[in-house]
């Protein structure tokens, strides 16, 4: 029997007790109520053992719980640490790439600037000479003209 059987047992004994006249109280088997009493000191220490050991194991599984859900804890920051590393690292590539991508283009409108002022440039001293030379074959043609006469 366990105890809630016992104490089952302990309440029939006092509902099936002579009731005394003009009051709550009952007249109870004296050997039935001490048997049965005896019963659950017997029981008590086994269903206290087993309670401390329901509580020790209750206490056992929630601090290795607790020990797995810190470790999933420490592992899902860390993971997340990492991503946030690889993503800053992917942001701070792009950012690169990008400034390296303007400088080229910035040197190369550079570039075709100075390409442009450098051909002018040849190009007005060219016309220039061209100038100084159309104005020598003139003077010369002149010259010529006048040594015939």
């Amino acid at each position: 029997m366990d105890i809630n059987e016992l104490l089952n047992r302990l309440e029939e004994i006092v509902n099936e007790g002579l009731a005394v006249p003009f009051s709550d109280k009952v007249l109870v088997d004296r050997e039935k109520v001490l048997e049965v009493v005896d019963s659950i000191r017997s029981i008590l220490p086994e269903e206290i053992k087993q309670a401390n050991w329901i509580k020790e194991e209750r206490n056992r599984i929630l601090i290795e719980a607790q020990k797995e859900a810190d470790l999933m804890l420490k592992e899902t920051e860390e993971h997340i640490k990492r991503m946030v590393e690889e993503s800053e690292v992917t942001r701070r590539a792009y950012i690169q790439g990008e400034e390296i991508i303007e400088n080229a283009k910035k040197n190369a409108r550079e570039i075709r600037i100075g390409t442009k002022e450098y051909a002018d440039n040849l190009l007005a001293e060219l016309e220039k000479k061209l100038y100084e030379y159309i104005e020598l074959i003139k003077k010369n043609r002149e010259e010529v003209k006048n040594l015939r006469s």
